[in-house]
């Protein structure tokens, strides 16, 4: 490895790089996301950042402000879909808010999220604010169902949050939640077979080969087939599903073909034979191959299993460099907290600002779940672990996830067109076609 790379794989500093993100993305191995999974800035209108304000308090020692409720009770709900140690994570720090201050928090795990916020909220129910990545901002923010807090913001995104996270606040100027992480999927590696960390793909498949054996179960890689893990392969070269900036599909063009020609090619034959995320997932969980390309949500079952493992960015592809899909968690602020603007949705409010301000809570969503921080101090801090570095490497390399409501068609068919160029069913050429076609009768549907 390279004196270079193993400096930039140290150090955190690369996450102050990190711009546009608007990835992870909520993406886990359990929960509904827009980005299909298998089983998973500011414009100066978003208030004064709490300068001056008696209810925001700095803790001298690390020199991180936490904007602190004002007591003003209320009890607030809210919604999430995170995996069982991510959810440990997060009631425990709603326990210690709500014994701390006078307000409550009540926090509903729900199966579907999608589903359940798009058929409550419209009907007048639903939570005071829920947990999800960016990439249902534009969607939620033009059908009512989130909405626009600057007004009553004690926070600034711009002031606490680096570049990638005060832009994931903002759609059309509405500043429609608070980010408190960023993702996305890396080269997970076994530090048992594998030394250090390829920087480009000839040395990734060098170790690929040496160790991929079928008969005997073992695999050169792990990694789930559909569009959101794929895309650093598919950008690798030029492509694109959707470019949301200038309303244009790029599904046919020839890099995006190009993309999908590498993944069936170089990619699939070292895979096991299922596209499915469970049969993917535990052939590297079982120790049974050196690479999986999968995200932070992942790690914690694989260490359970006993994997030694580590994080890195995408190796090169003859001077290519692969770019995941990106995104960052927001706790949304649902229609719940427009109406009316009583006690609970400024409990809600309140518990919102206080979560993503605080570096203890950041810190340690970074330290057991490798979450990326965006919060800036804490993002330009030296006290991260190498695995989030790893992961913050990743992050530097991609593309936001499109928050244009149009992306919502085009993630189904494209997962649908993947999958079929990795069975073999039809050329990476005809499964990008028909998957066009299908993403253009969504939009006119």
């Amino acid at each position: 490895m390279s004196d270079q790379r193993r400096e930039f794989l140290k150090k955190t500093a690369a996450l102050t790089a990190l711009t546009g993100v608007a990835g992870c993305v909520g993406v886990s191995e359990t929960t509904e996301t827009s980005a299909p999974t298998e089983g998973d800035g500011g414009d100066g209108n978003s208030g004064d950042g709490g300068s001056g304000d008696e209810s925001t308090t700095t803790t001298e020692e690390e020199g991180l402000s936490v904007v602190e409720p004002e007591n003003s009770g209320g009890t607030a709900e809210l919604w999430h879909a995170r995996r069982e140690a991510e959810k440990r994570s997060l009631e425990a720090q709603i326990e210690t808010f709500n014994g701390e201050y006078d307000q409550q928090v009540k926090p509903s795990e729900i199966a579907e999220l999608g589903t359940k916020t798009e058929t409550a909220i419209p009907a007048g129910k639903g939570p005071h604010s829920f947990d999800h990545a960016h990439d249902w901002a534009g969607k939620y923010y033009q059908n009512g169902w989130v909405v626009d807090a600057s007004d009553d913001l004690r926070v600034d995104p711009d002031e606490y949050f680096t570049s990638t996270g005060a832009d994931a606040t903002q759609f059309d100027g509405a500043t429609v939640g608070l980010p408190y992480a960023a993702e996305t999927v890396g080269l997970v590696y076994n530090t048992d077979i594998v030394d250090e960390p390829p920087e480009t793909f000839e040395e990734m498949k060098s170790i690929m080969d040496d160790y991929h054996a079928p008969s005997d179960g073992k695999y050169g890689l792990s990694y789930p087939v559909n569009s959101y893990f794929q895309s650093a392969w598919m950008h690798a070269f030029g492509g694109f599903y959707y470019d949301d900036a200038n309303d244009e599909l790029g599904l046919t063009n020839q890099e995006t073909v190009d993309g999908l020609e590498f993944i069936v090619n170089q990619l699939a034959p070292y895979m096991p034979d299922s596209p499915d995320y469970g049969a993917q997932a535990e052939a590297f969980k079982q120790g049974r191959a050196p690479f999986a390309i999968n995200g932070p949500w992942f790690l914690g079952g694989a260490r359970d299993a006993g994997v030694s493992l580590d994080v890195t960015s995408f190796p090169t592809v003859d001077g290519n460099e692969p770019s995941p899909y990106t995104g960052v968690k927001l706790l949304f602020f649902s229609k719940q907290m427009g109406e009316g603007k009583d006690a609970n949705a400024t409990a809600s409010r309140e518990f919102i600002e206080w979560y993503t301000t605080n570096p203890d809570v950041l810190k340690g969503l970074a330290d057991e779940h490798a979450y990326i921080p965006v919060h800036k101090e804490l993002a330009e801090s030296d006290d991260l672990s190498p695995t989030v570095s790893g992961y913050a490497s990743a992050v530097s390399q991609g593309i936001p996830m499109p928050t244009n409501p149009k992306m919502q068609g085009v993630w189904g068919p494209t997962d649908g067109a993947l999958k079929r160029a990795f069975n073999g069913q039809q050329t990476p050429k005809k499964a990008l076609e028909q998957a066009e076609t299908e993403v253009r009768e969504n939009w006119n549907s």
